[in-house]
Order: C-alpha cells, then sequence, then structure tokens
C-alpha cells in the first residue's frame, strides 16, 4: 500500500517534470519504469528482488572459492564424524538388525557375503591389499574428484558438491534410525574379521582404532554412496574414453571390497545408492537442472551440453520455479 503502480505512472511522470519538482520527485517517477515481463521496479519488492537473484545463482552458479570450499568441507567433515559416532552404539538392536538383514538375503536366496569373505580371505596379497583399499581410497579419490571438479569444472562444482553433500546428510539419518552390525561383528556370523586377522593398519573399522569410531554405522554404505559419486562424475564429465571406463569400475570394485572385508552387506550398498539418488534429486530441485548439465565454466551457457539419459530430461516439479 502506498506504492506507485502502473496505472499511477504518468501521473507520477507529470509530477517529476512539473515545475518545482525535487528530485526525490524525480526518483519516484524513475522507479516506475517498466521492467522485462512488464513488471514495474515498484512492484517489485525487496524479497523478490532477493528470491530473483538467488535463482539466477542457482541457474548460473559462479565460479567457487577455494577458502570457503575449504572451509565448508572441513566443518563438514567433521560435524559428519562427530554425528557419526555420537549414535549411540546400540549392540542388542544393531545385531538384531544385522541378522534381519542377513535372513532376507537368504530367503532372497542372494546371501554372498560368507563366501566372497571366506573366499577372498584366503589370497592373502589380494584380502590385504583390499583392506589398504578400505580404508584409503575412500578419502583418496573422493577428494581428488573434488580438486578435479574444482579446477576443470567449476561452473559445475556447486551443484555437484551438494550432490554428496545430500547424500551424506541423509546417510547420518540411516546410522541414527538403523544401527546395523557389520557382517564382521555379526555374533556367530562366521564371517572372517579381515583386519584383525591380517594386521593391517588404516581402518577405524577394526583393531585398536575401532573405539574411536561407531562400529554400527552400516547402513547405508558410505563407501558405495561416495565412491558411486565419484565413478558416475567421472563418466560424465572426463573425455578419454578409458578414464570413463575406471570411474565405472571404481564403485564396482569398491563393492566387492566392502563384502570381501565384511564391513558390509551387499543391502548396505542399495542403501547407499538411494542416498545417492536422493543426493542427485535434490541437487535437480535446487540448481532447475541435472548437475552434469550446467555450464562447465560460470556464464556460458551456450556450451554443448552433456549427454546424460533420455529419462534425465524428464521435468522435475517442487511448486513455483
Amino acid at each position: 500500500m502506498g506504492e506507485v503502480t502502473e496505472t499511477d505512472a504518468p501521473a507520477a511522470a507529470r509530477a517529476a517534470t512539473a515545475p518545482g519538482a525535487g528530485p526525490a520527485h524525480r526518483e519516484d517517477a524513475f522507479n516506475t519504469g517498466r521492467m522485462p515481463g512488464g513488471a514495474t521496479v515498484a512492484a517489485r519488492t525487496p524479497l523478490a528482488a532477493v528470491r530473483d537473484r538467488v535463482r539466477n545463482q542457482r541457474r548460473t552458479p559462479g565460479r567457487p572459492r577455494l577458502w570457503f570450499e575449504l572451509a565448508l568441507i572441513g566443518i563438514s567433515y567433521w560435524v559428519y564424524s562427530l554425528v557419526r559416532n555420537a549414535v549411540p552404539e546400540q549392540a542388542a538392536i544393531a545385531q538384531r538388525h544385522a541378522r534381519w538383514i542377513w535372513d532376507f538375503e537368504q530367503a532372497l536366496g542372494v546371501a554372498v557375503e560368507h563366501t566372497v569373505n571366506r573366499t577372498v580371505d584366503s589370497v592373502t596379497w589380494l584380502i590385504v591389499g583390499m583392506n589398504y583399499y578400505y580404508a584409503t581410497l575412500h578419502f583418496i579419490v573422493t577428494i581428488g574428484v573434488l580438486v578435479w571438479l574444482y579446477r576443470r569444472h567449476p561452473g559445475r562444482y556447486a551443484a555437484t558438491r551438494t550432490v554428496l553433500f545430500v547424500t551424506t546428510g541423509i546417510a547420518l539419518v540411516g546410522f541414527y534410525c538403523f544401527p546395523l552390525a557389520p557382517p564382521r561383528l555379526m555374533t556367530d556370523g562366521g564371517f572372517v574379521d579381515t583386519v584383525l586377522a591380517h594386521h593391517t593398519w588404516g581402518s577405524m573399522a577394526s583393531g585398536p582404532a575401532a573405539h574411536v569410531s561407531n562400529q554400527y554405522a552400516a547402513m547405508p554404505s558410505m563407501h558405495i554412496g561416495w565412491s558411486l559419486w565419484c565413478g558416475l562424475t567421472i563418466f560424465f564429465l572426463a573425455r578419454s574414453t578409458w578414464v570413463r571406463a575406471l570411474g565405472l569400475a571404481y564403485p564396482a570394485a569398491t563393492l566387492v571390497v566392502i563384502v570381501a572385508t565384511a564391513n558390509h552387506f551387499w543391502m548396505d550398498a542399495v542403501g547407499g545408492i538411494v542416498c545417492l539418488a536422493v543426493g542427485f534429486v535434490s541437487a535437480r530441485l535446487i540448481y532447475h537442472v541435472w548437475a552434469y548439465r550446467l555450464p562447465k565454466v560460470p556464464g556460458d551457457p551456450d556450451e554443448r551440453p552433456v549427454t546424460v539419459p533420455t529419462q534425465w530430461e524428464q521435468p522435475v516439479r517442487a511448486g513455483r520455479p
């Protein structure tokens, strides 16, 4: 109320040109000028202006700032570790959930974890290598892909990073709501804890370091969630065919490793995939386009878009854009 509308524009213009009209009057007349789409400046509230600016930034993300990203990743991982390890270690409930998962897989005829664990454990060099794979690559590859995105695909970095962050946030809910003992800790499960058996280092899941990590945060598997995020990012954005093939091979190899080392049921991997799917959809709703289809460099909307599956092109509605 009290604002100049379109119907008042001629009167305001005449008032601005009338004798004695001061700068304030001329400024009011100027603010009633038409904006693209037929709107007027006076009709645009401060909230609408902020909303439009945020919408534009989401659709065309700017170049990320290094200091901000380093701080964000560091703080986020600290919070993730804090929350993950603060979840009460409910051993009895976690054991019961493990038995449910194991019985369910056996009912489906897909309970292969025991066979894979025992078979790979019989090959010392292979299982030792998998132990170190499990303990290290989870972090090394994920950080490497983030750095690669930041340097080579700055226009896609923010959206793709958002996928990873949402995926991890959903996983924290799973850790709290569904404590699950991994196969190696199942009572009478008959699985081999390969880290203890072969005295390898680096894993927070077994050995002396186990007391500082929540042993029952197995569902969903973030080894799968993060590795699949890395694999898809490399597959869609890398140029070399062999690099794209390695991208797809990485989550497949990770699935074998988490089962062979008895750190996860394969159903935990399914949980990780579901979390990642939620992450992609959330980023799609935020940025109005799939993360990999944003311009490689900010401010270059004419760049040839990345090819994605046809079904990804279906519009996703989340109310008014």
